[in-house]
């Protein structure tokens, strides 16, 4: 005789082998639990990003294997003017929610030739195929209507209006930057009053923690790294002199070997930081058999691993406190910038040093373990100036410069870093001033 708890087991396979369920949960306590809230005279903005078993249980589907993350937004426009939100300012690449629907739908084509297989092995299943197939033609079509009725609407917010829902950005994990920028319409006259003269635009950045990589920095302690006794207030005089000061290129763990030149200063908190390269840059994982695993692949297959774990170099005789890289087609080619505390200070914003390169291919070594290595561009100044320009087009600098460095060595005479490959450069370090908050820059 079969328990309850059997019946219901035996039933629930059944109905998935004759039909195709498709059986969301529509509850956003959960997420919304962690979400976060900005807000001015001219809006409240409140935005939560689901882990990938919240999407799953909201949506019905798996939307993190098909690389989507829902995004959910809930505007207030406190302004006298109608807003519209910018999508692009969240993601250029967000899917419509019938394109996120479409790309969660049920395969018709691929659930006939896998039904149809298993018709072969059991015949007296094969008249059931026409009810799989009908049901799940039902279902894609529940999915366009749930993602259609969850999705934030597009067009005029009016003043006191509220307006809430979901956005279909590109997958993120580790740090997600969500950026909502609403703009004054103009020419709703006969609908809604005019804007004023001046366009009202609202612009917040949030930096929203998403589970699913495990970054190399969640380890490290801040304060321990920088406790209040040893902070060094410098003035703008002082601050370039210290600078000028510290180590000209990163070591080995030994320090006995100088490695890549120390080329980059940036000055902000923590937070500013990551709201600086999260939209850009990717962060990068913790080294483990697992990580190295899905490093190895990635560098077999050619492939992109955005959240490769960055091999250790050492400045102030530890390992980088944090490293961000940003990739292109595979694990091969990428940038890489490594920061490390300072104890210094300006403004009340600590001070950070580093070191950025990029990776342009890969070659033989015996100075690794694996007898590989990335080859880095010898031009090391292009790649110092990238993560100025890109800070720049983000709106994230406040004031930038250059101090001396590593000191300067032409394509005639380069040095070599820990691997043995060549570098050139004018020997200066960038120094880039944080803002605060983001810039409009048009972009």
């Amino acid at each position: 005789m079969l328990s309850g708890a059997a019946l219901r087991r035996f039933a629930t396979r059944l109905r998935r082998l004759v039909t195709t369920p498709y059986d969301p949960v529509p509850a956003p306590e959960g997420f919304l639990s962690r979400a976060q809230r900005q807000e001015g005279p001219a809006a409240s903005v409140t935005v939560a990003v689901p882990t990938g078993t919240e999407s799953r249980r909201y949506f019905g589907v798996d939307l993190q294997r098909h690389g989507i993350q829902p995004v959910f937004l809930r505007i207030e426009n406190r302004a006298t003017a109608a807003v519209r939100l910018q999508m692009v300012s969240i993601d250029r690449n967000y899917f419509t929610p019938l394109e996120a629907a479409a790309r969660s739908h049920f395969s018709v084509v691929r659930r006939l030739s896998a039904f149809g297989f298993m018709g072969w092995l059991f015949l007296p299943l094969l008249p059931l195929v026409p009810l799989k197939l009908i049901t799940a033609w039902i279902n894609n079509g529940r999915m366009d209507d749930l993602f259609r009725d969850r999705a934030f609407p597009l067009g005029a917010i009016a003043p006191g209006q509220v307006a809430e829902g979901f956005v279909f950005t590109t997958l993120d994990l580790g740090t997600k930057a969500v950026h909502v920028r609403l703009a004054a319409l103009r020419g709703f006259d006969r609908i809604l009053p005019a804007a004023p003269a001046d366009d009202v635009v609202v612009d917040y950045v949030f930096t929203v923690p998403v589970p699913g990589i495990t970054a190399d920095y969640l380890g490290r302690d801040f304060t321990g790294l920088r406790p209040a006794a040893a902070v060094e207030a410098c003035t703008a005089d002082a601050l370039v002199a210290r600078l000028e000061s510290l180590p000209p290129a990163t070591t080995n763990a030994a320090g006995s070997r100088a490695g890549d030149p120390v080329n980059l200063v940036l000055i902000g908190a923590f937070d500013a930081l990551l709201a600086a390269f999260a939209a850009r840059w990717d962060e990068s994982e913790s080294i483990t058999l697992a990580t190295c695993w899905k490093t190895v692949r990635a560098f077999l297959w050619g492939t992109n691993y955005r959240y490769s774990p960055v091999s250790p170099l050492h400045l102030f005789g530890r390992e980088q406190d944090i490293a961000l890289q940003r990739t292109r087609r595979s694990i091969n080619e990428r940038l890489h910038l490594r920061l490390w505390l300072t104890p210094l200070d300006y403004e009340g914003r600590p001070v950070w040093v580093g070191q950025v390169s990029r990776d342009i291919g890969v070659r033989f070594t015996t100075r690794a373990w694996n007898l590989a290595t990335h080859r880095i561009d010898p031009n090391v100044d292009e790649s110092r100036d990238y993560a100025i320009e890109d800070l720049t087009l983000a709106g994230r600098i406040e004031a930038v410069g250059y101090v001396r460095g590593v000191g300067a060595c032409d394509r005639s005479g380069p040095r070599r870093n820990l691997t043995g490959d060549p570098y050139f450069t004018d020997g200066n370090r960038a120094v880039i001033l944080l803002a605060r908050h983001r810039r409009d820059t048009g972009a």
